[in-house]
């Protein structure tokens, strides 16, 4: 699975305009030989007994006596390997037109196929630091596809913002690392599940919060979650790869692997529940007042995983459903992502939805796999959200209460920004610049869309129907004391109240955005509105407590290496150079005046010597 995509990275790479010709074939090649790979394995796992789902492959000595290299298939690395090369076929396919005029599309193949060879190594990996090696592979993918076009001054800025704002939880991941293994003395995770119980309540939570510190930089979520609008200045593609389908869903991985450090720490646990639902309700905030329709996703990315964190933080009982709507947010997310790609190339790359309107008749495709996608995520009954996102909610009502009902406030908040951007987009009167010409994409961009619509109505019920996903993932992260009981449609208060108030919310969209004449400039709007577009504030907040302390940190170390440190050195190295310029004067380079010199020091030698010997 790995090496097929590397391999593809690599040749492209090395070779360069070589490959330009076919270069992009091979990328989607190499791809689609990884999916099969993952296909293969997924059902040989499948015809294995449950408790022989965990297969282990040794590579080599890392650290020779310390940590050895591996690989790990059981049920929920294959999900995350299956969705990563599944829906990362389709985008890849995508791309052939999407990319198609670009000059370096061949590049761009190459770091699409070098992030996924990462991003699996990331969740196939035995331990955390194969998974570590992956987790900066990834890293290092993004920074590339996010600085794609790299001439943009703005897209230069995101991936540079991307890459820092990632370096920080990266560090909590590290040093997680290094308490792990002075505590266990070993990194890999077989070897953690059993010896868990041997550490101070302190020390987990300590691993918890640092793990979860690290999650939230790749995914996104508060108070890391700054780099993932910027980043939509990278192509659209990228876009629905990175920040809908896999590399943020990295974060969600971490905290569920990890399973055993969360569950032996009420307050790791309880703080991973805190930041989904914060992170949740932010997101989709956010969502409300943005009027780019990558940078609205984008927010509705961000909420959408912390509904999944919140999953994670529930333990046992939340996993199966977090992970459930991690694999069904991928495909109906991906389809709405490259939905809002296949606009933008029939918009001449506008992304404004002020100037959009109308669209549905002339983008038959794109506007019916949308919709989709947009039923799926605000929980249209039986589509995908309708089963995995109530799942997380109902679980978070029984653990507590305060939890469940905001999930739920979130859920209407979804019903409206989301309808909101259908409405704008597809619906009303058209709003577009005099050059724009809207027309269905090629066979080639709306074929994904198709498949990826497909898993949004399916996959959902698929995954949660009789508790079919929790008992495959059991192996690997146990099971809950009791199976929640399963309904077609539930009926439960949670399901109905969430039911009602998204239909609330696309109701309100509908009498602002749908009914009403859309203004192509927006309006000033309230503090809350313009809270929302500066996305609550969280460039400015990480300006003022770390970039502008940073800032005076660096010029009062300047100034003390300056003055300080430099000072020293060069006052002492003046001293010597003043001092050794005067004894040179006594050096007149005459014999007479040396040899008086000698005259007169024996005789003060003499006379010292006749003065000690009389005394």
């Amino acid at each position: 699975m790995i090496a097929f995509p590397l391999v593809g990275a690599a040749i492209l790479l090395i070779l360069g305009r070589m490959t330009n010709r076919w270069g992009h074939l091979l990328g989607v090649a190499m791809s689609l030989a990884s999916f099969v790979v993952a296909v293969l394995a997924f059902f040989q796992l499948l015809g294995l007994p449950e408790d022989a789902r965990r297969q282990a492959v040794h590579l080599y000595e890392f650290i020779p006596g310390m940590v050895d290299m591996g690989l790990l298939i059981d049920p929920l690395s294959i999900c995350f390997a299956l969705l990563i090369t599944g829906v990362g076929s389709l985008i890849h396919i995508y791309s052939i037109g999407y990319m198609s005029h670009d000059a370096d599309r061949r590049r761009f193949f190459s770091y699409l196929n070098l992030f996924v060879a990462a991003m699996l190594l990331l969740v196939l990996s035995d331990n955390y630091v194969g998974l570590f090696i992956g987790w900066e592979g990834v890293g290092l993918a993004s920074y590339l596809l996010i600085g794609f076009w790299q001439f943009k001054p703005s897209a230069a800025v995101a991936a540079k913002k991307a890459f820092i704002v990632n370096r920080v939880g990266d560090f909590g991941l590290l040093v997680a690392m290094f308490i792990i293994w002075t505590t266990f003395g070993s990194l890999a995770f077989g070897d953690l599940q059993g010896k868990v119980g041997e550490a101070s309540s302190g020390t987990l939570t300590a691993i918890g919060l640092l793990l979860l510190l690290g999650a939230c930089g790749k995914s996104a979520q508060l108070p890391l979650q700054s780099w993932l609008l910027d980043a939509m200045e990278g192509p659209t593609p990228v876009s629905a790869l990175i920040h809908a389908a896999t590399m943020v869903t990295a974060g969600v991985y971490l905290v569920v692997r990890s399973g055993a450090f969360f569950q032996a720490s009420d307050t790791a646990s309880l703080v991973v529940t805190i930041v989904g639902v914060a992170t949740l309700l932010a997101g989709a905030i956010i969502g409300c007042a943005k009027d780019d329709i990558k940078k609205g996703l984008a927010g509705s990315t961000m909420s959408q995983i912390g509904y999944m964190m919140l999953g994670a933080g529930l333990g046992p009982a939340g996993y199966a459903f977090a992970i459930a709507h991690l694999i069904a947010h991928g495909f109906f997310k991906a389809d709405m992502f490259l939905g809002a790609g296949s606009v933008m190339h029939a918009m001449n790359d506008e992304v404004n939805m002020r100037k959009y309107g109308g669209l549905a008749k002339f983008m038959p495709v794109t506007f019916a796999t949308f919709m989709i996608g947009y039923l799926a995520i605000i929980g249209f009954p039986f589509l995908s959200g309708f089963y995995t996102k109530d799942g997380i909610m109902e679980t978070a009502m029984e653990q507590g209460a305060w939890m469940g009902w905001l999930a739920v406030l979130g859920a209407g908040i979804t019903g409206f920004y989301m309808s909101r951007m259908v409405f704008m987009t597809f619906f009303g009167e058209k709003r577009w610049e005099k050059d724009a010409h809207p027309h269905e994409s090629p066979a080639v961009m709306t074929w994904p869309l198709i498949l990826l619509s497909i898993g949004s109505v399916v996959l959902g019920f698929f995954l949660i129907q009789d508790n079919r996903l929790m008992q495959f993932l059991a192996p690997a992260v146990g099971l809950p004391e009791k199976l929640p009981e399963w309904h077609v449609f539930s009926t439960t208060e949670v399901g109905l109240t969430s039911l009602a108030l998204v239909a609330v919310g696309a109701g309100f969209a509908w009498f602002k955005y749908g009914r009403s004449e859309v203004p192509v400039v927006a309006p000033r709007g309230s503090f809350v509105t313009t809270f929302a577009r500066r996305d609550l504030y969280g460039d400015a907040i990480n300006e003022s407590l770390l970039m502008r302390p940073g800032q005076w940190l660096t010029r009062f170390a300047v100034f003390f290496d300056n003055r300080g440190v430099d000072g020293l050195v060069n006052g002492l190295a003046a001293a010597i150079g003043g001092t050794s310029g005067r004894l040179r004067r006594l050096q007149t380079g005459f014999a007479r005046t040396y040899a008086l010199s000698i005259l007169f020091g024996a005789a003060l030698l003499a006379g010292a010597l006749l003065l000690v010997g009389n005394i």
